[in-house]
């Protein structure tokens, strides 16, 4: 045990707070505790008005290796989940149960980050693997250090694909089915060629890259870049992203009901021996 805090906020300067992922000994794997306190970082710098614009950065050489496999569909089942719309749901041990924990968890907190109005920037270094990515994606921009690989390995798991499901969003539809298909990593360059990322840096300079940028953005007038941000939001919400992302999400819970049928785990053995994903 330590009593490390599991999110570090930072100091706010030139209107920017750097929020960081502070499990560096997991490559900050993210508990349901982890997520909760990121939650409650997100919410105070929301409601400060010092600040303008958070950089989201992770402890240590890697960004995120997603969630945290150690835990059991148990434990999940009886921990203290904060939702008052899930009520009782989340409290069983069944599929239905399951799903609305990992909606609530997962789904809902990266939508709810996605939309939070002031600008966001993830400053990625190392791994930044599945639910990594959801913490990459939920942010406005990504700078990526030139170490940094970005992978979504739950296919060979038996799952398809993470639970906030933006692949094709942000690769395109066919280097999405082959990220997919092959749990094949891409790299920052390829990243930024094919828009996922905004610039890719030196790892030694990612940090004060990235705080460069997000003090420019800090000069903005706050309500404007709210209203931007809200713009490009609902943009890609008319073309179809939320009720992709919500077809996506039932496809994941799809195959975690049917590995549970056929192999009594929620992932394939075959691939990699998980309990949840």
């Amino acid at each position: 045990m330590t009593d490390e805090p599991l999110v570090i906020e930072g100091t706010v300067e030139a209107g920017v707070l750097r929020i960081v992922l502070n499990r560096p000994g997991m490559r900050n794997a993210q508990s349901l505790a982890l997520l909760y306190a990121l939650d409650d970082a997100f919410a105070s710098a929301m409601a400060d008005p010092a600040v303008r614009v958070v950089v989201l950065a992770g402890a240590g050489p890697h960004f995120s290796a997603g969630h945290d496999l150690r835990g059991t569909l148990d434990t999940h089942a009886g921990a203290d989940f904060r939702s008052a719309a899930a009520g009782d749901a989340v409290h069983g041990d069944d599929g239905w149960s399951y799903m609305a924990r990992e909606e609530e968890v997962y789904l809902g907190l990266c939508r709810k980050w996605r939309d939070l109005p002031k600008p966001t920037i993830a400053a990625v270094q190392g791994r930044c693997i599945a639910g990594g990515l959801m913490l990459a994606w939920a942010c406005d921009l990504i700078v990526a250090a030139e170490d940094a690989l970005f992978v979504d390995p739950v296919v060979m798991m038996g799952v398809s694909g993470v639970e906030w499901f933006l692949h094709p969003w942000e690769l395109g539809a066919r280097k999405a089915k082959e990220m997919l298909f092959t749990g094949d990593a891409i790299g920052a360059r390829e990243a930024l060629e094919r828009g996922m990322v905004n610039h890719v840096v030196p790892a030694a300079e990612l940090a004060a890259f990235t705080d460069a940028l997000a003090r420019k953005i800090a000069l903005r007038p706050p309500r404007a870049l709210a209203a931007t941000k809200k713009a490009v939001n609902e943009t890609l919400d008319i073309q179809g992203q939320r009720s992709a992302t919500e077809f996506a999400f039932r496809m994941h819970h799809l195959t975690h009901y049917d590995n549970m049928q056929r192999l009594g785990t929620l992932g394939d053995p075959g691939g990699m021996p998980v309990r949840k994903t």
